[in-house]
């Protein structure tokens, strides 16, 4: 199926299985409400599977990988050949992804869908649009095509991945100059200014960050978009990557099942997504709060609370990993905790 098509299929959270939940929180063993954040996430799991018995498991986590041409412009405090390294290291078992994975019992997969370099591994996914793309302060990133081949890459893994009996997906991702990249999505689909959405990345000193705030100004003036099409925003700034992460975003949403978010570059495919279609943006759950400036826009405007803040800016999927534990503490709590009337405890008169 072509990714578009799922959207006229997109169905909203069940509105039964929301009162359900949230009658089944107000009678357990604990002040109302005691549960804090946990019981918004644990209404929310309970609608998207539909219903109370759910279990979250199996996890798969995907990252994303693309090379990005705006690197050509000293955005980064990193070269572009990190992102082939570190690509080797997540195949060597490494990474902090890796080690993150292995400790939470969770699949983890590695997808080429824009490296500039090419690695003969077959324990790389093999999807490339593109060997990177473009420098966009001179041309757009990539064309539209181009774009919406690489949500297709997306939707098509996380599809293929719940029909093979994945519970929850998680997203994140590795590319030099990604934040760059997603920085500039969001400030034009946010109507954000370059100021607010623009951090250090990997690490910018002082006068890195201003000379990339300069870069995305400059290219947002330069080409000069007059919709808010999230396919033509991607394609004008983004990476192959991010919208490789926004097509399982969508993918999640169409099969029903929750979409892990970590950090900023997540954010910017969460924002494209929801852009796409708002429905997209109930199935997510927003692991935390990067350090990045912009982040906390991008979570504002899809209505998503952080579960850690952690001041994490690593990426790779790391955050939403980190978060599993709350998420599998959640479901036990719904499902196993006693009731007043089964414990025989008086409740608040």
């Amino acid at each position: 199926m072509k990714w578009q098509e799922s959207i006229q299929r997109l169905k909203p959270l069940n509105g039964q299985y929301i009162i359900q939940a949230q009658g089944r929180l107000d009678s357990l063993t604990k002040p109302p409400g005691s549960l804090g954040v946990l019981e918004n996430l644990a209404v929310q799991l309970a609608s998207i599977y539909q219903t109370l018995e759910f279990s979250v498991d199996p996890v798969s986590s995907y990252v994303f990988v693309g090379d990005h041409g705006i690197t050509e412009e000293g955005v980064s405090a990193f070269p572009s050949e990190v992102t082939t390294q570190m690509v080797y290291n997540f195949l060597q078992g490494g990474a902090a992804i890796n080690v993150l994975s292995r400790n939470n019992r969770t699949a983890l997969k590695v997808v080429d869908v824009g490296m500039k370099d090419t690695i003969d591994d077959d324990r790389l996914i093999h999807r490339k649009v593109k060997n990177g793309t473009n420098n966009f302060l001179l041309d757009k990133a990539m064309t539209k095509e181009e774009a919406s081949e690489a949500i297709q890459v997306g939707f098509d893994l996380g599809v293929e991945e719940v029909e093979q009996g994945a519970k929850m997906l998680s997203i994140g991702e590795m590319g030099i100059g990604n934040t760059t990249a997603s920085a500039a999505v969001t400030a034009y689909l946010l109507e954000r200014s370059v100021d607010e959405m623009v951090g250090r990345g990997t690490g910018l000193n002082d006068e890195g960050l201003q000379h990339k705030k300069a870069i995305i100004q400059k290219a947002i003036d330069k080409h000069q978009l007059t919709t808010k099409d999230a396919v033509e925003a991607l394609a004008a700034f983004g990476g192959l990557e991010i919208a490789a992460m926004t097509g399982m975003i969508v993918a999640a949403a169409y099969k029903q099942v929750p979409i892990l978010l970590d950090g900023f570059n997540t954010g910017a495919a969460a924002v494209a997504a929801a852009h796409i279609h708002p429905i997209t943006a109930s199935y997510m759950i927003a692991s935390h709060q990067s350090e990045e400036p912009g982040h906390k826009f991008m979570l504002k405007s899809l209505n998503l609370s952080p579960l850690l803040q952690l001041s994490l800016r690593l990426g790779e999927g790391t955050g939403a990993i980190l978060s599993l534990p709350l998420i599998r503490s959640t479901q036990h709590l719904l499902q196993e905790m006693a009731t007043f009337a089964e414990a025989n405890v008086s409740e608040k008169n």
